[in-house]
């Protein structure tokens, strides 16, 4: 069995071992399958925080 690190490949959709796809088209690197698995999860996630940030500053610079 392969092990890690994991990558999410954006081109296939699938969880590849550091053998797959080139690193254009892929996230991670990821410690287990499991989270290059929510890979897109996690970047949905990560988006909206950094989104909140901004609005946060740009609110907070409007004093």
């Amino acid at each position: 069995m392969a092990e890690g690190p994991w990558y999410f490949c954006l081109k296939h959709r699938t969880v590849e071992d550091r053998d797959g796809c080139a690193e254009r088209h892929r996230l991670g690197p990821f410690d287990t399958r499991e989270e290059a698995q929510a890979a897109l999860q996690t970047v949905a996630e990560r988006n909206e925080q950094a989104d909140a940030a901004d609005r946060a500053w740009e609110r907070d610079g409007e004093r």
